[in-house]
């Protein structure tokens, strides 16, 4: 496949529960495009899809949400911030769409959002496209395994975690792990920043955080729904990630023997330096596996 062409991208609102989703979405000509559903990660939002969507975005219907507490997307006062509310909204916003059948990227804390809705709507999922999104005990290095455990009665746990939510914690989470940093442009960390700094939204990752050890007591039932449902799968994994380290990417091979796997010399946000190489492998995995 050839990218001549830039796609053309709406960027909308949707209500969903008292929540105004954001949300990029690039309609090609034609109506049966593959669905392409974008599930982003922590500290991020759609805009870390830009390029990506701009590649596919015109052989595919590519669709990139906020979720509540990142991005544009904007929430009431009383929004509780879990997985699982995560998970409510975004379910929420695919039946707003209109949307009964898609390929879902999960990346990140894409990974536990998605595995949700999938767990509730098998139906939906054509197939997954997973990058550097955690589901087994395997990829979590000790570091993870640390911050990804804390509670709010531990100790310096607060302080711990806010360390992340700093402009160096957000620079960190792009270049730790990149062989060429020249290859990741500034913007995604500042805009990142911006969005963290907003009002209320280092509370609501603290609760995120504070709430992400229901994953990973959930990781045997997400295992259990991929060999139970064995969904076309493709695994672009930045094998350099300090955190969802690289025999996570491997272990889905456990449940899922026939995925492929490609393993890049990246660190955890691999889009940043490495889209040209992954379009390509989305797109050829889009043309064989949509049905």
């Amino acid at each position: 496949m050839t990218f001549s062409t830039l796609a053309q991208i709406a960027h909308r609102f949707v209500d969903v529960d008292g929540v105004r989703v954001f949300y990029r979405e690039t309609k090609p000509e034609g109506q049966d495009a593959p669905v392409l559903l974008l599930l982003h990660g922590f500290p991020s939002g759609s805009h870390q899809f830009r390029r990506l969507i701009d590649l596919l975005g015109t052989q595919y219907r590519v669709i990139a949400p906020d979720y509540p507490g990142f991005g544009h997307t904007q929430v009431p006062d009383d929004f509780e911030y879990s997985f699982d509310r995560l998970a409510d909204i975004t379910e929420g916003f695919i039946q707003g769409l209109g949307l009964d059948r898609f390929t879902m990227f999960i990346f990140d804390f894409g990974a536990p959002v998605g595995f949700r809705i999938a767990e509730r709507h098998p139906e939906w999922i054509a197939g997954l496209i997973i990058q550097n999104g955690n589901a087994y005990e395997d990829g979590l290095s000790e570091a993870a395994r640390y911050v990804l455990t804390l509670s709010p009665r531990d100790p310096g746990a607060e302080d711990t975690l806010r360390e992340f939510f700093t402009l160096a914690g957000t620079r960190a989470q792009y270049e730790t792990g990149v062989t060429d940093p020249e290859l990741i442009a500034p913007d995604g960390w500042t805009l990142d920043q911006h969005f963290l700094d907003l009002p209320g939204r280092k509370e609501a990752q603290l609760a995120l955080f504070f709430d992400y050890h229901t994953n990973i007591e959930r990781y045997d039932q997400w295992q259990a729904w991929l060999r139970q449902h064995t969904p076309p799968t493709l695994i672009t994994w930045g094998r350099n990630d300090p955190y969802f380290i690289e025999p996570g990417a491997h272990a889905y091979l456990r449940d899922l023997p026939d995925a492929e796997l490609h393993l890049l010399d990246t660190g955890h946000f691999a889009l940043e330096s490495h889209s040209p190489s992954i379009a390509p492998l989305i797109a050829d995995f889009l043309d064989r596996t949509w049905r």
